[in-house]
């Protein structure tokens, strides 16, 4: 029986294209939009930043000098926040269902700066009985440690836990720890993967 439902928050929960936020640095910087995620990418700056190994301030530092760029810190996080889609991929209504019949846990590789405005802009993840973040843990997906952080905080066994993720190596990093884990494809795709497993809302 499944009694924890674990999520992903990018393209899972709100949509997330990486396009808007390279188009948007590349009007302030040197550099043309294709060209910018290949030179952020080479430092392993975002690994180093969502894993907990490196400040808000020297990730604004780093990537303005990498890109050439000069602009405030609030420009900065405004801009690198530009990914994230104005509307939910999954309803309120459905998290808030869930979350009166399952333990109910978000999963996520980010930042502090990301996460933040999400949850300015995303209200619905009070629904949410915790976050389990990367940045916080000091691991990414698909490492071990992230995925038995999330099933220690479920408070049951492994595979008494449902996970979707966007990403199928995330998938099957979970499947590895033992998790009931399935790539989400669509809103509808979810609910027929939850109705199977006996999950209602």
């Amino acid at each position: 029986m499944i009694k924890a439902v674990i999520l992903d928050l990018g393209n899972v929960i709100v949509p997330v294209d990486f396009r808007r936020c390279h188009t948007a640095l590349a009007r302030v910087c040197a550099f043309p939009p294709e060209d910018v995620p290949k030179r952020i990418r080479a430092t392993g700056l975002v690994e180093r930043f969502e894993t907990g190994d490196v400040s808000s301030e020297e990730f604004v530092r780093q990537v303005s000098a990498v890109l050439d760029m000069n602009v405030g810190v609030e420009q900065f996080w405004d801009i690198w926040s530009s990914i994230f889609g104005p509307e939910p991929l999954i309803p309120e209504e459905m998290l808030e269902a869930l979350s009166r019949r399952r333990k109910l846990l978000l999963l996520s590789n980010t930042n502090a700066p990301h996460f933040e405005w999400i949850q300015r802009k995303f209200p619905l993840l009070r629904h949410f009985d915790t976050f389990v973040l990367s940045y916080e843990v000091g691991a990414l997906k698909p490492m071990p440690k992230i995925y038995r952080e999330a099933v220690a905080r479920a408070g049951c066994a492994p595979e008494e836990c449902f996970f979707t993720d966007d990403m199928p190596p995330y998938v099957e990093g979970a499947r590895r720890e033992g998790i009931d884990a399935v790539a989400f494809e669509s809103l509808e795709q979810l609910q027929r993967e939850l109705h199977t497993r006996g999950i209602s809302w």
